[in-house]
């Protein structure tokens, strides 16, 4: 088979298991996989078969191929198996994600594809080809297909093994949710829309669930520490124990991998081919995060304990628990800034409309929704305009449902390749509203995660037009993917971005600029304890994966990790490594969030304020990082939209904003 025949045989077929009747059905889900799975042996198969000098296209347009394909198959098996509404359908997503990380596996390790690979001339070929063949080759031979057939056989099961325990990790995360009963007293602090959707029963209680949008105002609002503690223990719980074992089954099976592969630990092994390049150069990154925040974290822990003193006696420390209602009850006093306050001014259909607007005026596209299936009812679809054509489609599936994934993500659908395939991404989050009678309002953090999977979905798109779905979306190194999510995020801050759509969901009043002010000033306070928060985050995804796993005792590395890292009281039976979910997928590589802000705030200096969405920055953003997917080096990109590489003075500078505040300088 050609690579033209290839291309004219599947390029025809149903590219959507929604429409091939998978979300409703594991029968019809099953056997649009198994299509798809048969169209990526297809492809290997004719590239196996080539005769005569192999070339990028006749050689590597096979293998490109088969990723697709296989691209294809694992994008929308995951997707059911964090949406579908079929717990039937969810089950047998899983099992089909699986099927294709064996099939992912297997071909990592093929040492006949390798070599076809490696056997390409690539003098002719252009740099961005150049790159994919290279980056290839690395990742074969960091998979061990130099190894013999047995060493070979045993890490395919190793990762086979792996990819079981992960995907049971995330199911339990998923299918994990609690509830609570509160008294009516003890939702003292909430907002009267959120009490309004949580009636009391006949005994006067009240049931809430750790979903999100009923976990959150309860930390951050709820006036009652029993309250909160309930809820905090239930969220952090709501995997434990069941993921206990299975996550230490995971690091085993991870070390085990990285042993026979000749590396110290996963840690290693999983930097070798990022940014940072070993577990090494992360540490040297964290401690330099670590000195960056340790001043600031300590100021504003000790004005936090100060302000709490102040209204409750006998406090000697503030714990995990009361650490987010304290924080909003300081920004409240000091910066007579309410975040309630604002939440009229953030209903979800708005900020739906805002976060499209905004991203449609910088990237010089349009947005239009259309009447596509989906695999759920409330699932909205667009398509992406630029000019007459259509450059891509996205899925907004926004709230919460029953079985339904409870985080917050953007993931592909279609593997875009110019053409062949218009790229498409889906945005999976669960943020408050979805339906006639509640408006969804939002907390201002609730928009900016909004704008930051919008950037990811941005990044899906305008990098799918790329020649090779190997180089397509977001198929950057792991620790860049979220420098444009993170990046997207400063735009929230800018007042007449906010003013366009922030409007009072009953009168139609304009988000006032003096509150704005005051949001701005209050937001910046806690940055410090942010960053101290994602380095705890970061160390503890990197120590399991660089000690041995045997010797790991979870919950005493949990603890101690977190008194060493934060000023808050630990709070005993905080079982949150069970429901980290990002220990699946970014493994040892947590670190990526902190060391692509550097990146993201390095990037925004760049755009001109008094003009964020029109200036030249954006075009020149659009054009060197977007667009090019995964067709660079993340360390070229950088250097392509910055003339040089990331500085850490950007983020310094983001960082101690709050202390350089007339405002907090008044008080302190």
């Amino acid at each position: 088979m050609s690579a033209g025949t290839l291309a004219a045989a599947t390029v025809t077929e149903e590219i959507h298991v929604w429409e091939a009747g998978g979300a409703g059905s594991a029968e019809a889900l099953a056997g649009w996989v198994a299509s798809r799975l048969a169209a990526h042996e297809a492809a290997l198969a004719a590239l196996l078969a080539v005769e005569g000098p192999r070339t990028p296209e006749n050689s590597l347009r096979l293998y490109d191929a088969a990723i697709e394909q296989l691209s294809l198959a694992g994008a929308q098996a995951g997707i059911l198996n964090s949406v579908a509404a079929d717990k039937a359908v969810r089950d047998q997503a899983q099992m089909e994600a699986q099927r294709v990380s064996m099939a992912g596996s297997a071909l990592s390790l093929n040492r006949a594809v390798y070599d076809a690979l490696a056997a390409i001339d690539l003098a002719s070929a252009d740099p961005a080809t150049k790159h994919y063949v290279e980056r290839t080759l690395l990742s074969y031979r960091l998979s061990g297909v130099d190894k013999d057939q047995a060493t070979r056989d045993r890490l395919q099961a190793l990762h086979e093994k792996a990819t079981r325990h992960s995907l049971n990790f995330s199911r339990n995360i998923q299918e994990g949710a609690k509830t609570i009963e509160a008294l009516l007293a003890e939702l003292e602090g909430l907002p009267a829309d959120y009490l309004a959707r949580h009636p009391a029963n006949a005994e006067g209680r009240v049931t809430l669930t750790t979903d999100p949008p009923d976990m959150q105002p309860v930390m951050t609002f709820a006036a009652s520490a029993a309250l909160r503690e309930r809820m905090f223990l239930a969220y952090n719980t709501r995997a434990y124990p069941v993921n206990q074992q299975i996550l230490l089954d995971l690091l085993a099976t991870r070390q085990e991998v990285a042993t026979i592969l000749g590396f110290r630990s996963w840690a290693d092994l999983a930097t070798a081919d990022q940014m940072m390049g070993s577990a090494a150069n992360v540490r040297t990154f964290l401690a330099k995060l670590n000195e960056a925040s340790r001043e600031g974290a300590h100021r504003e822990h000790e004005l936090i304990l100060d302000f709490t003193r102040s209204r409750e006696q006998g406090v000697k420390a503030i714990d995990i628990v009361s650490r987010g209602y304290w924080y909003e009850q300081f920004r409240r006093a000091e910066f007579d800034f309410d975040s309630q306050s604002v939440r009229p001014y953030f209903p979800y259909a708005q900020v739906e409309a805002g976060v499209l607007e905004t991203a449609a005026r910088l990237f010089k596209i349009e947005f239009r929704r259309v009447d596509a299936p989906a695999w759920d009812p409330a699932v909205s679809v667009f398509d992406v305009h630029e000019g007459s054509k259509i450059v891509g489609r996205f899925y907004l599936d926004m709230h919460p449902r029953e079985g339904k994934d409870k985080w917050f993500s953007a993931a592909p659908v279609v593997t875009g390749v110019r053409g062949r395939y218009q790229p498409e991404a889906a945005l999976i989050c669960n943020f408050p509203g979805g339906d006639d009678k509640d408006p969804g309002l939002m907390q201002y953090s609730d928009v900016v995660t909004y704008f930051h999977e919008f950037g990811h979905l941005m990044h899906a798109i305008l990098g799918g037009q790329t020649e090779w779905a190997g180089l397509s979306g977001f198929a950057t190194e792991g620790d860049f993917i979220e420098v444009p999510s993170q990046m997207l995020e400063e735009f929230f801050r800018d007042e007449k971005l906010l003013q366009a759509f922030a409007k009072h969901y009953q009168t139609g009043e304009v988000l006032p600029s003096e509150i704005i002010r005051k949001m701005k000033l209050a937001g910046s306070f806690g940055r410090a304890d942010w960053v101290r928060a994602q380095l705890y985050y970061t160390t503890l995804s990197l120590d399991l994966h660089d000690h041995d796993p045997a010797t790991i005792d979870l919950d005493e590395t949990t603890k101690r990790l977190y008194e060493s890292l934060q000023p808050w009281t630990w709070k005993d039976g905080n079982r949150m490594y069970a429901s980290f979910g990002h220990l699946t997928g970014y493994s040892s590589n947590y670190y990526t969030y902190a060391f692509d802000k550097v990146i993201a705030l390095d990037f925004f200096a760049q755009f001109d304020p008094a003009d964020l969405l029109g200036c030249e920055a954006g075009a020149k953003y659009r054009k060197t990082v977007l667009e090019q997917g995964g067709s660079k080096p993340g360390r070229q990109m950088v250097r392509d939209f910055l003339g040089r590489d990331e500085e850490f003075s950007a983020f310094s500078k983001w960082l101690n904003e709050e202390f350089e505040s007339e405002l907090l300088g008044v008080h302190v």
